[in-house]
């Protein structure tokens, strides 16, 4: 019998991660506060601030982080005067000093953002998710999130041409190139890197919580389960919800009382997973730090 652990910690995660080992999680997924945004439910950071009081967090997530471990940044750039504020490009130059890779970029697509009229832009509909890694070579299991061929397959495989059936090179001289007719008897494709998902969430007392469809799609995406998730901004648990649910243990910090209260009673202190014939319990270790 193997348990799945999920403890929740109450404190700052710059010092709460101190006192874990280095190289010890699999995954982190987090999203922050946006700058200066609600900062009655869980503080504000100016933007101009912005990197600076995420840069020394960062430093200790890298720590933390396994050499095969991801790192998920869901972040939006705050709106300025009129303009957009640049602390996320400013981060991401600022993390690739402290010998972060910065991977990949996806992006979530709202699909039912809320609405709004402003007199120079539209409104939002995208956020993004920004892949860090300390190395190279890094887990990625992308067969645990492929999506049904669709109706793509039927319209563009009906008939095929010539050059559907070898490799067509790219015609701009990039290298790449496509076999169509690879495709014609896959039920599965790979995903692109936007992520279309709605905003509802079931934790309606936080302010800022992002859908269970967004951790839970990293998390297949990085890790296997009994891996190690953490998110060190953990808000209502939404991350170790869904850890939980896919037998893997997981870590939340959460700085603001009220918050971390919220948090433990989104999980399940004691839970009996079905995997594998065994039972797996739960925990919490509430150290203040």
């Amino acid at each position: 019998m193997q348990a799945i652990k999920t403890d929740i910690y109450l404190g700052d995660c710059l010092e709460v991660l101190t006192d874990f080992e280095a190289n010890t999680f699999d995954l982190i997924i987090t999203s922050p506060p946006y700058a200066d945004s609600r900062a009655k439910t869980y503080g504000g950071i100016q933007p101009d601030e912005y990197v600076d009081w995420l840069l020394p967090r960062a430093k200790e997530m890298l720590r933390v982080l396994k050499p095969s471990g991801t790192f998920i940044l869901n972040i939006k750039e705050k709106v300025v005067a009129g303009e957009r504020h640049t602390y996320v490009i400013e981060l991401i130059l600022e993390m690739r000093k402290q010998g972060w890779l910065w991977t990949e970029e996806f992006i979530w697509h709202k699909k039912n953002c809320y609405p709004g009229k402003w007199p120079n832009r539209f409104r939002d509909a995208w956020e993004r998710c920004l892949q860090f890694n300390k190395t190279k070579k890094f887990k990625m299991y992308q067969e645990a999130v492929m999506v049904p061929m669709g109706d793509w397959a039927d319209k563009r495989l009906r008939n095929l041409s010539e050059t559907d059936k070898i490799r067509d090179n790219s015609r701009v001289g990039s290298g790449f190139g496509k076999n169509v007719s690879n495709w014609l008897k896959r039920k599965m494709a790979y995903p692109t890197n936007v992520l279309h998902l709605a905003t509802e969430t079931g934790n309606r007392k936080h302010s800022a919580v992002f859908p269970r469809a967004l951790p839970e799609w990293f998390i297949k995406l990085f890790t296997q389960e009994h891996d190690w998730v953490l998110d060190p901004l953990v808000g209502s648990g939404t991350t170790c919800q869904v850890s939980q649910d896919l037998a893997r243990n997981s870590v939340g910090i959460e700085l603001f009382p009220e918050n971390y209260e919220l948090a433990k009673k989104n999980i399940r202190p004691t839970q009996y997973l079905l995997f594998e014939e065994a039972q797996y319990e739960t925990h919490y270790e509430t150290g203040n730090h």
